[in-house]
């Protein structure tokens, strides 16, 4: 709008005649978003994605989503006098989220479903709704910050950053943000603490105040993820061998959806020596395990990278850039560089990291701080341990016995 300068949304209108959507999950955060944009002036619409169990979900502490959530959406709404509505996304999500989910586990993976519904239900097709309803922005009660940093040819540009919250950092979980995505969302939360959002939900009267924030995976009870795999997909139930990576056949196993990468408990065999699971081999239903320094992971090969750095990806090259690679949520970034090699991206750690499994999320930054900016990431592939590792695995996976078919 001509003589006016930019908003508190970086958009240069008066808030009056901005129109923003908030994506409010019936938590505190979103609530808060979508109350202070209120108190702001703002023209503030309040949209709550149905995503599982038809909406009627008995309210589990650490959920999301679910029938009470939309009940908590509704009445904050109608508290700060803004229009809510529901969209019945269920089907979307089954077949964004939860199917790929359950395919990826299904073959000795360890997926990040937030990430998938980030980056194509909340993200993908919300913001389409945003704009068809005439939206400015899309605000969410995300932790993370973006900066409006215009180039020539973008000068609607947004670069993504560390909150200001290190605990509530969600950059991880955001790392798939697309630029054109990102150039449309807003962050409100991400310069504030978490124990402030709850303050100013009390100070504003909302019933959410002291909700207890979501957790577990939503569609996934408690945390048990063999259990809803096991119901919907039964054929990934099926028995097969514990093999140490020498080769060595130790006992069995219930199937190979039970176990996790670097897991050490309850393996059921015993040799004296600690065991951790070191490959999931889906194809011949065999959990191998090993020491743990056949854990020890120095190089990750990515897909579906998106890279939100100055430099085009493609021009990375085999000379790579200096980065920060988080390779668990629960991790802080470690010293790595990015090299993108006949189309193919990888990174390599400068310190060993354990743990590591396929479908598990590699994010990169500027910098190990809370300041550091988000360069974005991808899923990993595979990972490469030391050359002993290396070899021993290789050796084993060539002699897989014939694929156990299903039942």
């Amino acid at each position: 709008m001509p003589g006016f300068e930019v908003n508190s949304l970086d958009i240069a209108k008066p808030p009056r005649d901005t129109r923003v959507v908030v994506a409010m999950s019936g938590g505190v955060d979103s609530s808060v978003v979508a109350g202070l944009l209120k108190k702001e002036g703002y023209d503030v619409i309040g949209v709550t994605l149905q995503l599982y169990d038809h909406g009627a979900a008995v309210h589990r502490a650490g959920s999301c989503c679910a029938g009470q959530d939309i009940d908590d959406a509704r009445r904050v709404s109608e508290a700060i006098g803004i229009p809510h509505y529901v969209l019945d996304y269920e089907q979307r999500f089954r077949e964004a989220v939860i199917n790929p989910f359950m395919e990826s586990y299904v073959m000795g993976e360890t997926p990040i479903p937030c990430v998938a519904c980030n980056q194509t239900v909340k993200f993908a097709d919300l913001l389409a709704t945003a704009r068809d309803l005439g939206a400015d922005c899309l605000a969410t009660g995300h932790y993370i910050r973006s900066r409006h940093e215009p180039t020539a040819d973008n000068p609607g540009r947004r670069t993504l950053y560390r909150p200001v919250d290190s605990d509530r950092d969600q950059s991880y979980f955001l790392f798939a943000t697309t630029q054109e995505q990102l150039d449309f969302l807003r962050f409100p939360l991400g310069e504030l603490p978490k124990a402030r959002t709850r303050e100013l939900a009390e100070e504003m009267g909302m019933v959410v105040a002291q909700k207890a924030d979501s957790q577990d995976i939503c569609f996934v009870p408690q945390g048990k993820y063999a259990d809803v795999i096991g119901k919907l997909r039964p054929d990934s139930q099926l028995a097969g061998d514990i093999v140490h990576i020498d080769g060595r056949v130790l006992g069995t196993h219930p199937g190979i959806v039970n176990y996790t990468i670097g897991q050490r408990k309850g393996l059921g065999v015993a040799t004296g020596d600690p065991l951790y699971v070191v490959h999931l081999d889906a194809r011949s239903k065999r959990v191998v395990v090993g020491p743990r320094e056949a854990l020890e992971t120095t190089k990750v090969i990515l897909r579906d990278v998106n890279w939100l750095g100055d430099t085009p990806l493609e021009a990375i090259g085999e000379d790579g850039v200096a980065c920060f690679a988080k390779l668990r949520s629960t991790r802080p970034p470690k010293p790595a560089r990015i090299r993108v090699i006949d189309g193919v991206a990888e990174v390599e750690l400068e310190e060993g990291e354990s743990g590591i499994a396929a479908g598990q999320a590699c994010v990169l930054y500027s910098s190990p701080d809370d300041e550091a900016r988000v360069y974005g990431g991808g899923f990993i592939e595979r990972s490469e341990r030391s050359p002993q590792a290396e070899a021993l695995l290789s050796q084993l996976l060539s002699a897989a016995p014939s694929p156990v078919p299903a039942a």
